[in-house]
């Protein structure tokens, strides 16, 4: 019975994730993320600590309300799930808006298979595929193992590759460079991308811009030494989780600001496009520098910005409010997609959501390598151009 409410209290939880005070915010999220974008171990653990307790202790009256309290907690798995499926169309949505009617249902329309399914439901947290290699601790600057990359690339080495770089989420005081979003760099690298995923110096906001900087030294390295990995950095997708998604979206908008490139001022920083994963955006008014939303977007280029819409730790508002500047002030596309029932940090596991999710950024980053951004200035233009 114990466990039956245990279950069932988190279940309510991610329907109704609890935001204010910000602590109440915090637990939300540690006690939902996973039951939130695997619903079906929920199910499969209601089923069987509910058999274990009817086998062990009969049809008495603890067994009845522990059966009564899973059947309810199942329920709310059920909606959990049904939401959870949700992310593929609202993905697709989100790039027909941004990119062009039929872009986005073309590209997720595909059939997945069986296998791919298979491999979500029963291993969440296996991302590795045997054609892509990953090369590991790669040093970019002074900082020690916080200024370290890992870098994934087919074992093909096909020259001339695209490069995406990922940053790493933890409010700007932890994280590590293999925690999220590992399925969208073994799918890219896999599809013939350089992928980058980079430590960064921590310390919180107060450290700022250390952060930034850092990220304009992965940058910089990458078009310094990236074709020695086969990388070609013409093309270059910045993204970025939660805080990563903040210093992503923060050095797409700052090339070449010399404030941010110290000793290496004269480097290319500029990026081809930018994806937002659960970002920070900060708040507006604030005239915060290491707010995205202080920033001039006139001269923005392509974003991919992504939020779930139960996300308790940094509301969907600010996400809305991000891409509504970005829109209203830069003639480059804003793809924005927003997650039905998806709490903060989803790309941590290879769900059905966060498939969905890399699936829209594979038909992004393509669209992107194909050129498209500098085709027009506007979606309606990219078309007229076909």
């Amino acid at each position: 019975m114990v466990t039956a409410a245990i279950a069932a209290a988190c279940t309510l939880l991610a329907l109704a994730p609890l935001r204010r005070p910000f602590t109440a915010g915090v637990l939300s999220f540690l006690l939902t993320l996973a039951l939130n974008e695997l619903p079906f171990f929920g199910f499969l653990y209601l089923l069987v600590t509910t058999l274990l307790t009817f086998s062990q202790n009969g049809a008495g009256p603890g067994s009845r309300t522990a059966a009564g309290l899973a059947v309810l907690a199942a329920a709310g798995l059920a909606v959990i799930a049904r939401r959870e499926l949700r992310a593929g169309p609202a993905v697709a949505r989100a790039l027909d808006d941004g990119l062009g009617a039929g872009r986005g249902s073309a590209a997720l329309a595909a059939p997945r298979g069986w296998r791919r399914t298979a491999r979500i439901v029963l291993a969440p947290l296996s991302f590795g595929r045997r054609d892509v290699e990953r090369l590991a601790n790669i040093s970019y600057g002074p900082a020690g193992r916080r200024n370290q990359l890992d870098l994934y690339r087919h074992r093909a080495r096909p020259a001339g590759a695209p490069v995406l770089i990922h940053l790493h989420g933890g409010a700007l005081f932890m994280g590590r460079k293999n925690r999220e979003s590992r399925t969208l760099l073994y799918r890219l690298a896999g599809q013939g991308w350089v992928c980058i995923s980079a430590n960064y110096r921590l310390g919180g906001a107060g450290r700022f811009p250390d952060h930034l900087i850092d990220v304009k030294k992965v940058i910089a390295w990458v078009r310094d030494s990236g074709p020695e990995y086969g990388a070609d950095p013409a093309v270059l997708v910045l993204a970025g989780s939660s805080a990563g998604g903040q210093l992503a979206a923060l050095a797409a908008l700052t090339p070449g600001d010399p404030a941010y490139q110290p000793g290496f001022e004269d480097a290319d920083t500029s990026v081809s496009a930018a994806v937002c994963l659960h970002g920070y955006y900060g708040q507006a008014g604030t005239g915060d520098l290491s707010s995205p939303l202080a920033c001039d977007t006139a001269a923005a280029p392509p974003f991919f910005l992504v939020h779930g819409d139960h996300d308790s730790l940094i509301p969907v508002a600010a996400a809305r409010l991000f891409a509504a500047r970005l829109r209203a002030a830069s003639a480059s596309p804003v793809v924005y997609a927003e997650l039905s029932g998806a709490q903060h940090g989803f790309d941590r596991f290879r769900s059905l959501r966060y498939e969905a999710v890399v699936d829209g950024i594979e038909a992004f980053a393509a669209w992107v390598r194909s050129g498209r951004p500098a085709a027009a200035a506007s979606p309606a233009g990219y078309d007229s151009a076909r």
